[in-house]
């Protein structure tokens, strides 16, 4: 009488062959092949109980069906349009007051740049200044008591009003040597840090609001009539939550190629159309992170028509 030593070989053999054929998932095929084994010993010999042997190919027809039913879902991956900010002159880093992954409020301070030739120039701007106010003030002098002529006053008024707006301007410019967060958000990367010289509108930093964070998928010809723009699609990956969803908010209206970095189960040359989608829940994803959609079911859009 064969042992259950012999039974297991047979299991352990019937899996060796589904491994060389690569017909089907290992275990599936090895189970099938021991159920199937099974059976024809049981006719022959008589002593395997036949509950074990139906309970084996039971069990493989229970994932044979598991199997065939499963959604694979389409691939994708997280993206976020970041804000970036930058100084309009350049300047050498003197402060960072964040670093990476700092959250941040509007208004916060970033970053300070070198301000001393913006300072020069205010102080020039401010000399000047002051003297178009002196020379204003003697030409209205002038004026009141009739000793000086109209043009000599206009001309003032104009010398004037140039020297405040170049005072204005370089205090603008001062002002501007200091980074403040224009949006709520995560500081996501520091491209410069203390004492690096940074060109004129080269980004200091970046900066990533929740809001930004989208979701880059693409479908085939065959299901694009299944979705529409404010559609619900549910999300997937590596042990993330099982309740996270997404609403999409763009549907490419041009087809493309399938880009090389999708592995789709379909063919390559097949046409297919990006989607973006924005999470329910953006804290729960990370940007680059490879996520799997599945669509909920639905009546086609043609249908409804």
């Amino acid at each position: 009488m064969r042992s259950s030593r012999t039974i297991s070989h047979l299991i352990l053999r019937s899996a060796e062959r589904a491994s060389r054929r690569m017909q089907a998932p290992l275990w599936l095929l090895a189970l099938r092949d021991a159920a199937s084994r099974l059976l024809r010993v049981r006719g022959r010999q008589g002593y395997l109980p036949r509950l074990c042997s139906i309970a084996v190919l039971v069990l493989a027809t229970a994932l044979a069906a598991c199997n065939e039913k499963r959604d694979p879902g389409f691939q994708g991956w997280v993206e976020a349009d970041m804000i970036f900010v930058s100084p309009d002159e350049a300047g050498r880093v003197t402060k960072l007051s964040v670093r990476e992954g700092d959250e941040v409020k509007v208004g916060d301070a970033l970053y300070s740049i070198d301000d001393d030739l913006q300072l020069a120039d205010l102080n020039q701007n401010k000399a000047t200044l002051a003297n178009a106010q002196q020379t204003y003030d003697r030409a209205a002098s002038l004026n009141k008591t009739g000793s000086g002529t109209q043009a000599n006053l206009d001309s003032a008024v104009s010398a004037l009003r140039v020297a405040e707006a170049r005072v204005a301007t370089s205090e603008t410019r001062m002002a501007r040597r200091r980074g403040f967060a224009p949006v709520a958000g995560t500081i996501q990367q520091i491209y410069f840090r203390e004492g690096e010289m940074v060109a004129a509108q080269r980004p200091v930093l970046s900066i990533m609001p929740p809001g930004n964070m989208k979701l880059r998928f693409f479908v085939p010809e065959t299901e694009l009539p299944k979705l529409a723009i404010g559609d619900t699609v549910r999300i997937g990956c590596d042990n993330c939550a099982a309740d996270l969803t997404a609403k999409i908010y763009f549907i490419a209206t041009s087809a493309e190629y399938t880009p090389p970095v999708i592995y789709s189960l379909d063919e390559r040359n097949k046409l297919v159309y990006l989607i973006q989608a924005r999470p329910s829940r953006p804290d729960a994803l990370r940007v680059g992170q490879p996520i799997d959609v599945y669509l909920n079911p639905k009546t086609p859009i043609a249908d409804k028509r």
